[in-house]
């Protein structure tokens, strides 16, 4: 019951935090430095949630290390084709940003971040960008949809292996609460990536909320498909899927740090030491919540020292 009721509240924060994240642009004036500051962020959280989390507990559950590090290119390989199929760099809102999302490449990101306070460049995107722009938020839609599909596998996979580690323990424990910050902190940025595209295109607010609460759901509908696929399984089979898919997560979480969010901020010129601060603070916070897990999880290596004592 536990497991459901974790699981179930997570996924409405989830929710929540996606909705806020495409409300961002009628709510408050986003700037070019915060959203490269949290993006810096929330890729170093994903990166030390994918080798410091996800993997110890996909091998926990009985996966070979070489069977995890196949599901693990499995998963990087795989969202790398999500990205680079159906995922523009949308990540780039804010003031001295929003003209940008055409560009693919990084070569131009002194020349972006050189008038990211200046008020004035804001007037200077060609008038043909909202005409490019009005159906372009579909395909970036769809790639985030299956995007967050996964993550929700994700999550349901890590909250359903720390459960089963703790299985003996007592109290309640926040199971897979790395797993839960990093899609969380994640989902807002790609809510906003749809919305801001809507907005350039000339889309209204109500489509733009539909279209967000439509995106929102993806994530629980992972989760919730995690569960009942796993429920027919029992015994050995269902810890290894869920250490394969732990494994697969792993790697769809290595890809969008290493390969989406990170790029973004790697080549600029500007507050080089903040951006390189927050990487390695969302690090030191998936190295403290393996603190935490150690307080609450009763399993995996853990386990060994009780047995010996017996």
């Amino acid at each position: 019951m536990q497991f459901y009721v974790i699981l179930a509240c997570y996924c409405v924060l989830i929710v929540a935090a996606s909705l806020t994240g495409g409300l961002l642009p009628w709510l408050i004036k986003l700037t070019h430095r915060r959203m490269q500051l949290m993006m810096s962020f929330v890729g170093g959280l994903m990166l030390g949630v994918a080798l410091l989390h996800l993997l110890p507990h996909a091998v926990a559950k009985g996966v070979s290390l070489d069977m995890a590090a196949w599901w693990t290119l499995g998963g990087l390989l795989a969202m790398f084709l999500l990205i680079r199929v159906f995922h523009v760099h949308a990540h780039e809102h804010g003031e001295g940003a929003e003209g940008d999302h055409k560009h693919h490449g990084h070569d131009h990101g002194h020349k972006r971040c050189d008038h990211e306070h200046d008020h004035d460049h804001r007037h200077a995107h060609p008038p043909a960008l909202t005409t490019e722009k009005s159906f372009s938020w579909v395909g970036l839609a769809f790639g985030l949809a299956l995007h967050t599909i996964i993550d929700g596998l994700a999550l349901g996979a890590a909250v359903a292996a720390e459960a089963g580690e703790a299985g003996h323990g007592h109290g309640w424990a926040l199971y897979g609460v790395g797993a839960f910050l990093a899609v969380a902190l994640h989902k807002p940025l790609d809510a906003l990536s749809i919305t801001s595209l809507m907005a350039a295109g000339g889309w209204s607010k109500r489509a733009a909320l539909f279209a967000n609460i439509a995106f929102a759901l993806m994530c629980p509908l992972g989760a919730i498909g995690f569960v009942f696929g796993l429920g027919k399984l029992a015994g050995g089979p269902q810890d290894l899927v869920i250490g394969c898919s732990l494994a697969f997560a792993a790697g769809v979480f290595l890809c969008i740090s290493l390969a989406d969010l990170l790029p973004e901020v790697t080549f600029h010129s500007h507050d080089q030491f903040w951006l390189t601060a927050a990487l390695f603070l969302g690090v030191a916070l998936a190295i403290g919540i393996g603190f935490f897990e150690h307080k609450h999880v009763h399993g995996g290596q853990e386990q060994h020292p009780h047995e010996h004592t017996d």
